[in-house]
């Protein structure tokens, strides 16, 4: 169904309600600036899903984000007594963590899972436009011009390239996910991360190695309007997964990214990449 018409069914009760809901869908552009837009897609549509699931008993899980640590002043720990001090960098950010807040208020972490993916990237992910992650936009990049760009350093403490992130294969985000749809006992805010921060070099080296080429980088100016709302770390505290029972190692962005270029990326071995 689309997405309009699945809302109305939700709202005006005519949907059979199902054994669980993964609710993933977004804009999950970091750029966008119409408010009105994120609450109505966002916050207000999450809300709705998030009412009828519990009206119904029907197990819910959905898709908060890293974007609601903003830079990170407060650190990454996904405990739930400390939300309001939160303060996103942008309106998406704001959009998930609102919803985290209504969420707490109203009593539903007690039931609903709420997953903070941090920087996911991996296969069938070509429809999110200007959101797709560097691995993707860098390896076409590269197949066109034999080059990467990244973005320089315009803070302190940190060189060109050298911005980090968790970095999280989209097969370990799939786990970590499926890991709660199994253990309905579980509930509340949880970081889904790898728990390793990486670097912007590291991955660009890691997608020209899996392409077998010697990296060849070059750093650009940081467009202004997106400077002083820049995350220039991420690091997912993992200890409140791993104590829920998720004990899996994520793979690191070589593993990860050597399987995504070769086994998808690569002309003619997935549907839908080419």
């Amino acid at each position: 169904m689309g997405k309009d018409a699945f809302i109305e069914s939700v709202l005006s009760r005519t949907l059979e309600p199902p054994e669980a809901i993964l609710h993933l869908g977004a804009c999950s552009s970091t750029t966008e600036t119409d408010w009105n837009y994120l609450k109505k897609n966002n916050l207000d549509y999450t809300r709705h899903l998030a009412e009828f699931a519990m009206e119904n008993g029907v197990r819910f899980i959905y898709a908060s984000s890293a974007a609601t640590y903003g830079d990170g002043e407060q650190g990454y720990n996904d405990d739930e007594s400390t939300l309001e001090l939160l303060k996103p960098l942008n309106l998406y950010g704001e959009s998930k963590h609102k919803f985290d807040l209504w969420a707490r208020e109203q009593g539903a972490l007690k039931t609903l899972v709420g997953l903070k993916y941090f920087n996911v990237y991996g296969p069938n992910e070509y429809h999110k436009m200007d959101m797709q992650s560097l691995v993707r936009k860098g390896y076409y990049q590269i197949r066109e011009t034999g080059g990467l760009k990244l973005f320089k350093s315009h803070r302190d403490g940190y060189g060109d390239g050298e911005q980090e992130r968790d970095f999280l294969y989209i097969k370990d985000a799939v786990a970590m996910t499926l890991f709660f749809l199994e253990r309905p006992e579980v509930a509340g805010l949880f970081n889904i991360g790898s728990g390793r921060a990486r670097n912007w070099n590291d991955l660009a080296r890691a997608v020209f190695k899996a392409m077998g080429l010697e990296p060849r980088i070059e750093y650009i100016d940081m467009p202004e309007k997106i400077r002083d709302r820049y995350q220039y770390h991420t690091l997912a505290e993992m200890g409140k997964l791993q104590h829920a029972g998720y004990t899996s190692p994520a793979r690191s962005i070589e593993d990860g990214i050597d399987d995504y270029v070769k086994n998808y990326l690569i002309p003619g071995r997935r549907l839908g990449e080419e």
